[in-house]
């Protein structure tokens, strides 16, 4: 009887150490597909910049989260992989949507390529590499500081998307309704941003840093702090107080990025201090995170005013 206690030990011990074996297989398998992608899809010819993050849920199955071509970033509740091959679905981030969001994808030389069937039904074509980095081997120095906005006219600055609204009056960067976005002509790593907004009740704007990655402005005054208010890095990075003014007050931003660590000052007070940001934003202008990129500012959701807008490169 003792020699049969002892053998069904052993063999208990024998399932276990080789269920921990294919249970260590499995996650060694998943770890190909681990981390944060920068996404590329193909909407009728024009490529368009989304983000994806696959992580492990303890030892049990992948998630992760997943920013769109616009809106926030969006859990993933389960996403599948077995021998290259990826899949995942998720609900319509939007009230007229009404269809899940189907991606599938092959994974081969470290690329992910495949289709997604969008909320509207229609299938596209996208690719994903993985983001970089953006590790800095020492602290940057600082140049000079440099205007980016004259009080004059808009020399520097392009518009985007809509018909143009934005006008100078009385030295204020101005834009009197939703229109077109501005974008600088100079692009940036690094950097140092100091800008003041007037933001009027109920509007809504954001200052994307590098193209990608938006600061958030809204009317946002005596608001418990969210991924969504004003001074968040949107989807993404909730600051650690609410420190706005009332709506139709000038209020001021320093904004310093270095790789993709983040510190935000609003009126004075640090509310997000070197916070690495996990991905771009929707409505970034690309997904090419390893590159310099411009500033640019949302005209597209209401009335806003900016002025006192300067940059200062790290060399």
């Amino acid at each position: 009887m003792k020699k049969m206690h002892q053998l069904c030990r052993r063999l208990v011990l024998l399932v276990a150490a080789m269920f921990s074996l294919l249970q260590l297989m499995a996650n060694n398998a998943d770890l190909a597909i681990q981390g944060k992608w920068d996404l590329t899809i193909m909407v009728d010819g024009k490529p368009s910049p989304s983000w994806l993050e696959v992580y492990h849920s303890g030892n049990k199955w992948l998630v992760g989260q997943y920013v769109g071509i616009t809106g926030s970033a969006r859990p993933v509740s389960k996403i599948n992989f077995k021998d290259g091959k990826m899949s995942f679905t998720i609900p319509p981030q939007w009230e007229e949507e009404e269809n899940d969001v189907v991606f599938e994808a092959t994974l081969k030389d470290d690329v992910l390529t495949g289709t997604v069937v969008a909320a509207n039904g229609k299938t596209y074509e996208w690719k994903g590499v993985r983001a970089p980095l953006l590790l800095r081997a020492s602290a940057p120095v600082w140049g000079k500081p440099v205007k980016l906005f004259n009080g004059k006219d808009l020399a520097g600055w392009k518009a985007v998307g809509r018909e143009n609204q934005w006008q100078v009056i009385n030295g204020i960067l101005t834009s009197p309704r939703s229109g077109a976005n501005l974008i600088t002509e100079q692009k940036f790593n690094d950097f140092k941003l100091h800008i003041e907004f007037r933001c009027p009740k109920g509007s809504n704007s954001g200052i994307y840093l590098r193209g990608r990655y938006e600061v958030q402005i809204m009317d946002s005054k005596g608001e418990v702090p969210q991924k969504d208010l004003l001074s968040a890095i949107y989807g993404f990075i909730t600051p650690n107080e609410m420190a706005a003014k009332e709506a139709g007050e000038w209020q001021s931003y320093d904004i310093t990025l270095e790789g993709r660590v983040v510190t935000v000052v609003l009126n004075g007070k640090t509310v997000i201090c070197r916070v690495p940001i996990p991905g771009i934003t929707g409505g970034a202008l690309d997904s090419n995170e390893g590159e310099p990129g411009p500033i640019y500012i949302q005209g597209d959701h209401g009335p806003i005013e900016y002025r006192n807008i300067v940059i200062t490169p790290a060399k």
